[in-house]
């Protein structure tokens, strides 16, 4: 298990320029792991018992030793050679999805008001916080599946300081759109793939976008829950060839809700898996163009399951709707990776920012000017733009962690007897979750590591520990 921590962490050198930083970034994302408080970069250095080196790790996030874009890469290839990834027809299952976070730091940049679309009663309707885009990989784990997260990068009150770089210009889009261009990146390191997105992604830019990415070769398909209230088109009839004027792109249009009434005795009754268990449902497949503009013909397959009725659609309208039903039901893995990168990991409890940003008006309203405009200097700019850097950074290594831990929980966890966890009564799984691991890990790592002193992690822990040798033996014989 350690070696294998080793060498998915030691994979990550030749993306740094300077070796301390690399050694800072073992640092970080092994505290990650282990800490047993979401403290922040404080939690870091009290996990791995590390000398007041609070400054120093601070400016890891700021250096320019490290760029995102590259350590990104290394870990989808990382992911894509070592995990057991789930696949359909030779193609990985990818899936996107945004998270709200709360942030409150009135020079942090990204801040902004946010509406909460949850249908949890606990959760206010409007925030003050932060927008992340999030892909992530499916992974199988015998009667489990785990999303291993992939990237995770702000997505919204940031284009005015990524515009102030042309590097980025393809994050100038809306939510969807930058989402998609995420997934794009991702999938040309897995080749073929298939991604699961929620009713929020079903829009004409996305798919444009889509369609952009695979006119030089398919590579990525979609597969969308539609809104309840989505409209689509039958083909168009043959024309007469004595007809005048231009040939019509669509045909008569269907609102698809209304078919689950109209069209219920053409609906055809199955058993697929959803969430774990076998389940009993009914469906009706058609494919329809969609659109108002880029009328794009869409596999909709209309699910009925107890009470619920839902509209999924396919961009590949060869899928089988079993298929389509059964791929899309794993589409909330990823809401229970949100749930470990915040609670587990606290993959987002950072608090970067910079006197150069201007300070957030709670009061202004949405059609006022992007508070970052009115930074003109390029030192101020660089300021603020390294503080972007720090917060992408920082939940870049929450992401890190928390796949090191779903990967651990597959392949190894399983060799550890369970009266090691922390279970109490009885196992619900086989796989262990994220949280088990890392309460495993924070207990059995230093045990561990002295067996592995030739291994790379071992030497730089034991180098930005507190405590040195000579108190350690007097300690152990005193």
């Amino acid at each position: 298990m350690i070696k294998y921590i080793d060498s998915a962490l030691c994979s990550f050198q030749k993306c740094f320029k300077r070796t301390k930083t690399f050694k800072w970034f073992i640092a970080i994302v092994l505290g990650m792991m282990i800490r047993t408080d979401n403290l922040g970069v404080t939690s870091i250095i009290r996990a791995l018992g590390m000398r007041d080196n609070y400054d120093a790790l601070i400016d890891y996030f700021r250096s320019d030793a490290w760029e995102l874009r590259t350590l990104e890469y290394n870990w989808w290839q990382f992911v894509s050679e070592n995990a057991p990834l789930v696949r359909y027809n030779g193609a990985v299952i990818l899936v996107g999805d945004g998270s709200k976070v709360n942030k409150e730091g009135r020079r942090m940049p990204g801040v902004k008001r946010l509406h909460q679309e949850s249908e949890d009663s606990s959760k206010a309707d409007t925030i003050w916080g932060q927008m992340y885009g999030c892909v992530g990989v499916l992974a199988d784990a015998g009667d489990k599946t785990f999303c291993i997260p992939l990237a995770c990068e702000l997505h919204d009150g940031v284009k005015e300081i990524l515009s102030w770089d042309e590097v980025y210009g393809y994050r100038q889009g809306s939510h969807t759109v930058e989402l998609m261009s995420l997934a794009h990146h991702t999938a040309k390191v897995f080749q073929k793939t298939i991604l699961l997105l929620d009713r929020y992604y079903l829009t004409e830019p996305a798919l444009e976008r889509l369609q952009a990415f695979n006119a030089g070769g398919k590579v990525m398909d979609a597969i969308i829950m539609a809104k309840s209230n989505v409209i689509a088109y039958e083909k168009p009839d043959k024309r007469n060839a004595n007809t005048r004027g231009r040939p019509s792109k669509k045909g008569r249009s269907i609102k698809l809700a209304t078919l689950f009434e109209t069209d219920a005795a053409d609906f055809v009754q199955c058993e697929v898996e959803m969430y774990g268990k076998n389940t009993v449902v009914r469906y009706l497949v058609k494919d329809l163009i969609w659109g108002r503009t880029i009328n794009r013909m869409l596999r909709f397959v209309l699910v009925e399951f107890g009470e619920r009725r839902v509209i999924i659609a396919a961009t590949d309208t060869g899928l089988g709707p079993d298929a389509i039903i059964e791929l899309y039901a794993k589409r909330f893995s990823i809401e229970c990776t949100f749930k470990t990168m915040k609670h587990d990991v606290a993959a987002f409890s950072n608090r970067f920012w910079s006197k150069s940003m201007p300070i957030l008006d709670r009061y202004a309203k949405s059609s006022d000017e992007d508070r970052a405009k009115s930074v003109k200097s390029e030192h101020d700019r660089k300021n603020v733009r390294k503080s972007l850097d720090a917060t992408e950074g920082y939940v870049f290594c929450g992401v890190v962690a928390t796949g090191l831990l779903q990967t651990l929980s597959m392949l190894y966890i399983n060799n550890v007897a369970k009266r090691h966890l922390r279970y109490q009564r009885t196992l619900s799984r086989t796989a262990a979750s994220e949280a088990t691991v890392s309460e495993f890990l924070a207990k059995n790592l230093f045990r561990l590591l002295p067996n592995a002193d030739d291994l790379t992690i071992c030497k730089i822990i034991h180098e930005k520990m507190a405590v040195n040798d000579s108190f350690m033996l007097e300690f152990n014989t005193g």
